[in-house]
């Protein structure tokens, strides 16, 4: 019964393909958000969904695209930020996240709602862990027209992709670390920005994320096509953002589970 109201929500979806941050970013963000749970809230996490089970599935909601009960889901892991939008569009949509479609807004905004009215609902939990990871990613918050980034094609190092799948996978990739190492390399690199992040409201990171999305837009604008510059250039940005995903995260699920 716990899973027929988030069906109902996912079903009043439509179907859109987007993916955000490969498998290893989402169980980076989880990894670093499961370490900083409380011992109480990582109880609660762990009996939902298994000892560790929050990072052994945070790329679930991904995976589970093809199955045809979630199939509409898809629509959920992104928001549509147009180009020129003001602080205050911003909060308009975030406060009114209906107003341009049930996206990643409503859906973050609805199963946080479930799950603090039933702490045990799996898919809840599951989705929850993953769309706070791509409400980080900037081109989840992409501009419409280009279905954030999906429509520019790049060359990444001698290989055809595009935009958003640099972002989702090949600037992570580029690391060339494994789960274990950039965990404790993002650890060691902002453990001292925790609190200062932990103070940001979720709308403050969303202005954030937008920020990042159009610093993007205009390098690849810039007609730059020097993949080792690009590397160079947003690395810092992706660290950061992977690791303000997993504090943000950690901080809502302490707040529902303690």
């Amino acid at each position: 019964m716990k899973k027929v109201v988030l069906l109902i929500l996912l079903c009043a979806l439509t179907c859109v393909n987007s993916v955000a941050w490969d498998a290893l970013g989402h169980r980076v963000i989880a990894e670093l958000a499961y370490n900083q749970l409380t011992k109480k809230a990582r109880k609660q996490v762990d009996e939902v969904l298994g000892k560790r089970g929050m990072i052994y599935t945070a790329s679930w909601a991904d995976e589970i695209k093809s199955d045809t009960i979630y199939k509409k889901s898809h629509i959920t892991h992104y928001q549509n930020l147009r180009d020129g939008m003001t602080p205050e569009d911003i909060e308009y949509l975030w406060l009114n996240n209906k107003s341009e479609g049930l996206h990643a807004f409503y859906a973050i905004d609805s199963l946080v709602n479930l799950l603090r009215h039933d702490k045990k609902n799996e898919d809840a939990l599951k989705f929850t862990v993953h769309i706070m990871g791509d409400l980080f990613q900037p081109m989840h918050l992409g501009r419409p027209e280009d279905k954030g980034g999906n429509r520019i094609q790049m060359r990444w190092f001698g290989h055809g992709t595009n935009l958003h799948a640099v972002w989702d996978r090949w600037l992570i990739d580029y690391t060339q670390m494994s789960q274990t190492e950039f965990v404790r390399y993002l650890e060691d690199k902002y453990s001292d920005s925790k609190k200062q992040i932990e103070q940001l409201s979720m709308l403050e990171c969303i202005m954030l994320t937008y920020e990042r999305q159009k610093a993007v837009y205009q390098y690849q604008e810039r007609g730059d096509n020097s993949n080792y510059h690009y590397a160079y250039q947003f690395r810092p940005m992706l660290d950061i953002c992977l690791y303000s995903s997993s504090v943000k995260l950690a901080q809502l699920l302490n707040e529902i589970y303690k």
